[in-house]
């Protein structure tokens, strides 16, 4: 099971992300655990300066934009 982590403190962008996360491990039917953190210094500890953040398996894949579709078929 992929432990994903979107990063961001509460904007459009980072609830998009969310959603088209869910969606797509849906439509291929993985697994996931998707958190959302929304805390500042928890966000920086990452590194990230622009949100939403993405964070796979402990690993930051995506900052600053929502992510394309096939970027996060690929993380699945």
């Amino acid at each position: 099971m992929k432990d994903i982590k979107v990063l961001g403190t509460g904007c459009a962008n980072c609830k998009n992300t969310v959603r088209l996360i869910e969606e797509v491990a849906a439509e291929k039917g993985v697994s996931i655990s998707l958190s959302k953190v929304e805390d500042l210094p928890e966000i920086m500890r990452y590194g990230v300066m622009s949100t939403p953040g993405v964070v796979v398996d402990g690993k930051v894949v995506h900052a600053g934009g929502v992510p394309e579709r096939s970027k996060v078929a690929g993380w699945l």
